[in-house]
């Protein structure tokens, strides 16, 4: 593994839970029983909280203890004390070929009041699919969406069935920050007036933020905040100080932690580590003037999920880290950052335990939740372990 190190602040700003009425349950298997495991700064227990999960993508907290999962197949559900909701109606249709589906979800800053949520998907159209969010309402008894609208669709559309994406960060003004992969054609990451390959912003009904650098320009997509992006999975706001990270799939090495800034371009596929998949070095290497480095970087890539900053009272010492999900090596990867936000140290949590680690969250009490990608995938909850025997 090498690493660069860096630091960037962005201030844009967190995201509030909301309240949800009860819904329907169904029962599952009885959860695993609880493990323990030792790490440099805490001893941890693990338990699981559901399974029988269908390749789940994204959970979300609700505050009156349950979750909102997605699955990749197209399902919303609860999990609520073990046992899982049967599928919530009015979800939109989703193109599953390849890495398409039913993606992220994130409740709206209002939501006890409006009952709004996003969803991040892959939607059939002219040409092919592609990455599009849509809002909704969630019906007063909790057993579907209404008023389902999607708010965007990415410019061009494509038959290729990899690197949609995508996550959502909501800023402290309600709008959304999500990524787009390049979908298998690198030259799109470099294009300004195409959507691949970015991070875009924007307002709750789906126009673009007025912060947004190509706005009122001819240059490129309003939406766009920032290009040269291969595969943003993860997405998170730090709600200390409103930086902006992601959590971005590299080729063969390269995957990347970086704070994306407005107009700036992040190098894929001209400037990476590793190699391409065919052996290949990249056109203008690791680094090159105009691209912005990473913050960090993994070679060998362990093929990163969803990204979250620490801010929570069970593990103190772990404030301000950035923990990391993983798929292809099957772990948690815990990164210490100094004052500046610079990546100075990781830990590596579960290796290959859970097997393909898809989301990670800070719940409200501190615990982790983490989503295991599997065809039985379950919901699982990092917690202090008990040493006092």
């Amino acid at each position: 593994m090498r690493r660069k190190t860096g630091s960037g602040k962005n201030l844009i700003g967190g995201m509030a839970l909301a309240l949800l009425a009860g819904w329907s349950l169904l029962p599952l298997p009885a959860s695993a029983e609880t493990r323990e495991f030792p790490s440099k700064k805490a001893p941890l227990a693990v338990e699981t909280l559901a399974s029988g999960l269908r390749q789940p993508w994204s959970v979300e907290v609700l505050p009156d203890g349950g979750y909102l999962v997605s699955e990749k197949a197209g399902a919303l559900r609860l999990v609520r004390g073990g046992k899982v909701s049967a599928p919530i109606g009015g979800t939109p249709e989703v193109a599953t070929d390849g890495q398409g589906g039913l993606l992220d979800i994130a409740l709206a800053p209002d939501f006890v009041k409006s009952r709004m949520l996003y969803l991040t998907y892959s939607a059939r159209g002219d040409g092919g699919a592609g990455t599009a969010v849509a809002k909704a309402r969630l019906s007063d008894d909790g057993t579907r969406l209404e008023d389902l609208t999607r708010i965007f669709l990415m410019s061009r559309l494509t038959p290729k069935g990899q690197h949609f994406g995508s996550r959502i960060a909501i800023a402290r003004d309600g709008s959304l920050f999500f990524g787009i992969g390049d979908r298998g054609e690198g030259d799109r990451a470099q294009d300004p007036r195409d959507h691949a390959g970015a991070i875009l912003h924007i307002n709750p009904d789906g126009t673009p933020h007025k912060d947004n650098p190509f706005l009122g320009t001819s240059s490129g997509l309003a939406e766009i905040w920032s290009k040269g992006h291969r595969n943003p999975q993860g997405l998170a706001i730090d709600p200390k100080d409103g930086t902006l990270l992601t959590a971005e799939h590299g080729a063969r090495g390269g995957d990347e932690i970086n704070n994306p800034q407005p107009g700036r371009n992040y190098g894929w596929p001209l400037v990476s580590y590793g190699r391409h998949y065919s052996g290949a070095e990249f056109d203008l290497g690791a680094s090159a003037e105009g691209y912005e480095p990473p913050l960090y970087y993994w070679d060998p890539s362990i093929a990163p999920g969803a990204i979250a900053v620490y801010r929570g009272a069970m593990f103190p010492e772990w404030d301000g880290n950035l923990i990391v999900a993983a798929l292809k090596y099957q772990l948690v990867a815990r990164l210490e950052r100094d004052d500046s936000g610079a990546v100075v140290s990781e830990e590596r949590l579960f290796d290959g335990e859970f097997g393909r680690i898809r989301d990670v969250v800070v719940a409200p009490d501190g615990a982790l939740l983490l989503l295991t990608d599997e065809a039985n995938g379950a919901l699982l909850r990092v917690s202090r372990a008990d040493t006092a025997d």
